[in-house]
């Protein structure tokens, strides 16, 4: 059995948080804007912060498991 949890969920976290798709924090004139499609150094850090910090959770803290076979 191949266990599929962590993989699902890095998946879609990635596209979730993908700085400029549906949000950006920091962005240059505001705190967050939707969907502006731009990124910057700073927003990738933020966001990298974000995703390593919610993936951490989900599969080690909650150990969401999805099991094939």
């Amino acid at each position: 059995m191949a266990d599929w949890g962590p993989v699902v969920v890095a998946v879609i976290l990635f596209v979730l948080l993908t700085p400029g798709i549906l949000f950006q924090i920091p962005t240059r004139g505001r705190v967050v804007e939707f969907g502006n499609l731009h990124t910057s150094g700073a927003s990738i850090l933020v966001h990298n912060i974000i995703y390593f910090g919610l993936n951490t959770i989900f599969t080690i803290a909650i150990r969401l498991h999805i099991y094939t076979g």
